[in-house]
């Protein structure tokens, strides 16, 4: 949308939204972002790496949370298999009775 309405003027942006179903403020937003997205000032490097990190030992230990969560649900699966097989043993036991 940006590539496409970039050379249009004011009222031809706002025939063009008319006919896509848009807002001119939405391609205008996505505009802005878009040239954000492209710069490259120092201070903005910084910052990717810091949210970098963050995120990195964000995912880290949400890892950890799920392998934790995997281990237990294991253990739930392999004391219910137990249980049952256990049931069914004592059901036998008491039929032969």
């Amino acid at each position: 949308m940006v590539v496409e309405t970039i050379a249009l003027s004011e009222s031809e942006l706002s025939e063009y939204c008319r006919q896509k179903g848009l807002y001119p403020e939405q391609v205008k937003t996505w505009k802005q972002d878009c040239l954000a997205g492209f710069e490259s000032t120092p201070t903005r490097k910084p910052q990717a790496l810091k949210q970098s990190k963050s995120d990195r030992k964000q995912i880290r230990k949400l890892e950890k949370e799920l392998r934790r969560k995997e281990r237990a649900l294991a253990e739930t699966a392999a004391l219910l298999v137990l249980r049952k097989k256990l049931n069914a043993l004592y059901e036998e036991d008491q039929e032969d009775d």
